[in-house]
């Protein structure tokens, strides 16, 4: 059997627009001559709708297309992805399903058995779990149809209704096909392989694999479609953070391929790219603007805009005060004229001055702190909202995950932005970003990826001056948020408790501040955001 895989890059609650791209696809896989063409998990609609499924008129939407896509199925049967109506009285009113299209009608669904519940997923919160295990019969093949692969390792730690793959194998189906919405992050690719190669070697049967690529919102997907055989050996793979549309024969020899581990430093660049892209092309926006402080996490933010919506695009404000350094205006100024952006210097020092002069009858006889340097962050965030406001530029948020964590950053000040775009990504990583960046040029100016972080809001200010060094800080963090690691076991890895105390009781304080924050594009396995909910007030 010819089969085409279609990784393809859909937007949630398009519905029209995502019919029409399966319609291309499916198009093209007929004129290659295949006898099925495979779509990923929800592809319908996309993944995930979130609560757009408790409205009847959506998932409505979704059946007629699934509908009309299926007139196209003469000749080629086509597997899609779909919310679809319960017919039972019993549990929740919706499956995901896979829908198998033939002869110009929906012939038969296949439904989710395993609904993850953890991290940034919620499927029980709308979907029945499968009860019924089926093979389905495709030109002479008997194919086991599974949706999703996340909890496939997860099967002997709960107790479900069944293991879909120990319940299919009861009738040795010839091909196990999977359809996904299966999300990045830094360490998943390997993980996901071996998960689906542990499955192909434990039922001994073939595996075509389809996931979806883009981004939605905060979510990342790959793509990385594949197949695999029998043995466990990788046959075919899709790109990465691309559409991708590939054939595979069942009754074709294959070389095997080399699973390639990508440096995580190019996977994290790659994703924030496309996180950026999408999220501007999908939302109808076109151009960018952010503040440029001559820093590491500016710099290293405008460069990856200017990637990926066009130099053209991506507009830098300097925002120099009274504390500024001339070294940061100067490397401000020269990474906008090695990317190629425009930009404009707006001092902020009569704005910093009235404040003061408005706030002296309260502020008088005390000393200079917090108060005083946040104004000069907020000062900043009014500046740049105006030029939104008045241009149309969308304001990228450039706090980097590290700040965000301890409670580094200013509410309503550089916390501003419609799309945060390193807010999951640590500080030691954003210079493994901007070496990478500089690779084959000089783009950022070494002047900035050298000099100590600072946040510049009051004479010789210096981030070490509040935080520990970052490599130390950023190891803490990691072993707390994305290990949930606690104090004691934290402390036994070698870190002295008076410091982890310290970092862990800041990360606890601030999550007020991180529930305000923008929309941060995930890019580790357990980012602020929807994958990490913590109560905001607790005495934790």
């Amino acid at each position: 059997m010819k089969i085409a895989l279609a990784q393809l890059n859909y937007t949630i609650a398009d519905i029209v627009g995502n019919k029409e791209k399966i319609i291309v696809a499916l198009n093209k896989a007929k004129d290659s001559g295949a006898e099925l063409v495979v779509f990923s998990e929800l592809s319908i609609c996309a993944y995930s709708p979130d609560d757009l499924l408790d409205y009847t008129h959506f998932v409505n939407e979704c059946t007629q297309a699934v509908e009309e896509i299926a007139k196209h199925a003469i000749g080629i049967t086509i597997i899609v992805g779909s919310p679809t109506f319960n017919a039972s009285k019993n549990g929740r009113k919706l499956y995901n399903s896979a829908c198998i299209l033939q002869d110009g009608i929906i012939k038969d669904t296949v439904h989710k058995t395993l609904l993850p519940t953890y991290d940034i997923f919620n499927e029980a919160r709308y979907f029945e779990e499968n009860s019924i295990f089926k093979t389905i019969d495709l030109n002479g093949k008997k194919v086991a149809i599974t949706i999703c692969e996340d909890l496939w390792f997860e099967m002997d730690r709960f107790n479900y209704l069944g293991n879909p793959l120990d319940e299919l194998s009861k009738s040795n189906p010839d091909l196990l096909i999977n359809i996904s919405a299966s999300p990045f992050n830094i360490n998943k690719k390997l993980e996901r392989f071996k998960v689906l190669q542990n499955a192909c070697m434990r039922y001994s049967v073939p595996l075509v694999y389809v996931n979806q690529t883009g981004v939605h919102t905060d979510i990342v997907f790959d793509g990385n479609s594949m197949v695999i055989d029998k043995h466990g050996k990788l046959i075919l793979q899709c790109e990465d953070f691309k559409e991708d549309f590939r054939i595979f024969e069942t009754d074709k020899n294959y070389d095997e391929l080399e699973f390639k581990e990508r440096d995580a430093t190019e996977l994290m660049h790659e994703a924030l790219i496309y996180g950026i892209q999408n999220f501007f092309n999908k939302m109808g926006f076109t151009k960018a603007i952010l503040g440029s402080s001559g820093g590491i996490d500016s710099a290293v933010v405008q460069a990856l805009a200017s990637r990926a919506i066009g130099a053209e695009n991506v507009k830098a404000i300097l925002m120099p005060s009274d504390f500024s350094s001339e070294g940061s205006v100067v490397d401000a100024r020269q990474l906008s004229e090695n990317l190629g952006n425009s930009y404009e210097v707006l001092p902020i020092s009569n704005v910093f001055e009235s404040f003061g002069a408005t706030l002296k009858p309260m502020f008088e006889g005390l000393e200079f702190g917090l108060a005083e340097e946040n104004i000069q962050a907020r000062s900043r965030a009014v500046l740049l909202m105006a030029i939104s406001n008045k241009f149309g530029h969308i304001l990228l948020n450039t706090s980097n995950k590290s700040e965000m964590s301890v409670g580094y950053t200013t509410l309503y000040g550089d916390m501003c932005g419609s799309l945060s775009v390193m807010g999951d990504v640590y500080k030691t990583d954003v210079y493994k970003l901007a070496r990478f960046i500089n690779k084959d040029k000089e783009i950022i100016p070494y002047s900035i990826i050298d000099k100590a972080p600072s946040a510049e809001l009051r004479p010789n200010q210096k981030d070490s001056d509040s935080l520990p060094d970052y490599s130390i800080l950023d190891q803490i963090l990691e072993l707390y948020i994305e290990k949930q690691k606690g104090l004691e076991e934290i402390v036994k890895l070698g870190f002295d408790s008076t410091l982890v105390s310290r970092i862990i009781g800041m990360v606890n304080r601030n999550e007020y501040k991180r529930f305000q924050a923008p929309p941060i594009i995930r890019v580790s396995s357990k980012a602020f955001g929807r994958g990490r909910q913590i109560p905001l007030v607790s005495k934790w």
